[in-house]
């Protein structure tokens, strides 16, 4: 294809820059956003009496007819095209005549793209934020099911203080709420401003109608200022900050299936469908599914890096540097949206097992705090009850003991403040269920959480 800048030039352009320049490889996905935009920047030129309502009419039925056969098959993109833009205006114009060639008339490839890549993450944003609140909604089911399973809480990754599973789980829920709200904010910003009439940097001498194109295509208002209409992306930026955030919450909650499903640890059993096995140890059942997530978080900041360094020296307005914003955002969306659909099933089919949760509680002092706090209560100042307790626990390691299997008699060698009454106060479950303040992992808490996000996402 001819390109559409020709007749400057005095001689061809090398078809190594050809290739080089060309974009239609990766841009090629955007052709629905780039005939939604023609048809509304058309229809806005026959408003404006810029061109004929004969010529909208021959424009529209050309773009719906190419946009029919691209979902029939029956057309092709061509990859020796420049850009998307480049194919649909000269295909259109193969099909209607000189009405194709009057369709960029008032515009610039360069609000031509800007507009192209907005329409494209807005329509993708709404499907990403779909996966997550499946997600968060599977997260909810296994939390409701577990909101009752005591298991160690970890800090440094030591046995620290019982919580439940179903608490645990919850504070993922609430890491993806408010990824859900980061996606609809930096979406919020895109829609404010649209960047059609634009033009290459300083607008145009046409008479055109941007509110009217603006309102058409879904957004707030016209960019107020033309050059930066079409010289940033910091909503690409924005909106690939948000799908790596996504992603990280994404790789620890992974990171915790590793390491539940490891024999080590052994609090849950994933479903064979999302697991592999070794080519060599048969025993081996793979978590390779959230191992992938993990990687693929790396890949996405480095999506993000890209468009960070990418824009950071370029001067106003717009620079063929640019062009590299695309590959970034697609594959962040694209692999953002690929974890979220193998993760989610694998959640829902993912098996707890609350009696190894209870037997590693158990064996890991967790409820140390609870007997420091049964002999504050009892009267004994809180760091004379951290003393205290502490020296039973390092008593009970050496005797290869559990604080519970401790006699009255041997409480009260550490204090006489140690009654019967201690034997509930340390108990597992009590001292999950004791922990009653706001955001607890209580069982009543945790319900109480599932049901506000579950609202939340009712909300929304």
């Amino acid at each position: 294809m001819p390109q559409l800048w020709q007749g400057r030039a005095s001689k061809a352009v090398d078809s190594r820059v050809n290739d080089f320049n060309s974009s239609i490889r990766f841009d090629a996905r955007m052709i629905e956003q780039d005939i939604r935009g023609s048809m509304v920047h058309s229809a806005m030129l026959g408003r404006q009496g810029i061109i004929s309502a004969q010529d909208v009419e021959d424009i529209h039925k050309g773009l719906e007819g190419i946009l029919a056969d691209l979902h029939s098959g029956a057309l092709e993109i061509d990859p020796a095209a420049e850009d998307v833009h480049t194919f649909v205006e000269q295909t259109l114009t193969a099909r209607v005549g000189d009405a194709g060639k009057r369709l960029h008339t008032g515009r610039s490839r360069n609000d031509q793209v800007a507009l192209d890549i907005r329409l494209w993450m807005r329509d993708e944003s709404e499907s990403l934020q779909a996966g997550i609140r499946e997600l968060i909604e599977a997260i909810c089911r296994q939390a409701e099911a577990g909101a009752g399973y005591v298991m160690p809480g970890y800090t440094h990754l030591q046995r620290a203080q019982p919580v439940t599973f179903g608490h645990q789980l919850m504070a993922y829920a609430w890491m993806l709420l408010r990824d859900l709200g980061r996606l609809q904010d930096a979406t919020a910003r895109m829609n404010a401003e649209c960047p059609l009439g634009s033009g290459a940097l300083a607008g145009t001498t046409y008479p055109i109608d941007r509110q009217y194109t603006a309102h058409e295509l879904g957004f707030d208002a016209p960019c107020a200022n033309s050059i930066d209409g079409v010289s940033d992306r910091d909503f690409c930026i924005e909106f690939v900050s948000a799908v790596a955030t996504c992603m990280m919450h994404l790789s620890r909650l992974s990171e915790e299936i590793i390491l539940w499903c490891s024999w080590e640890f052994k609090f849950v059993e994933l479903d064979d469908a999302f697991t592999t096995g070794s080519s060599i140890m048969p025993q081996k059942k793979n978590p390779d599914v959230t191992e992938l997530i993990r990687g693929k978080t790396g890949r996405v900041y480095g999506d993000l890096n890209t468009l960070l360094v990418m824009m950071k020296g370029i001067p106003l307005a717009y620079d063929k540097d640019m062009q590299e914003d695309k590959e970034a955002v697609f594959d962040a969306a694209d692999t953002l949206a690929l974890c979220l659909r193998t993760l989610t099933p694998m959640l829902d089919t993912m098996r707890p097992l609350p009696e190894n949760m209870r037997r590693a509680a158990a064996k890991g002092f967790i409820n140390a705090t609870d007997c420091a706090d049964y002999l504050t209560k009892k009267g004994m100042p809180f760091r004379d009850a951290y003393k205290c307790t502490g020296t039973m626990v390092a008593a009970c390691i050496a005797a290869d003991k559990t604080l519970e299997e401790l006699t009255l008699e041997e409480f009260q060698t550490y204090s006489p403040l140690f009654e019967e009454d201690v034997y509930h106060a340390i108990d597992l479950t009590t001292c999950c269920e004791g922990r009653t303040s706001y955001g607890g992992p209580a069982q009543a808490s945790v319900l109480d959480q599932i049901a506000k996000v579950r609202a939340k996402l009712a909300e929304q």
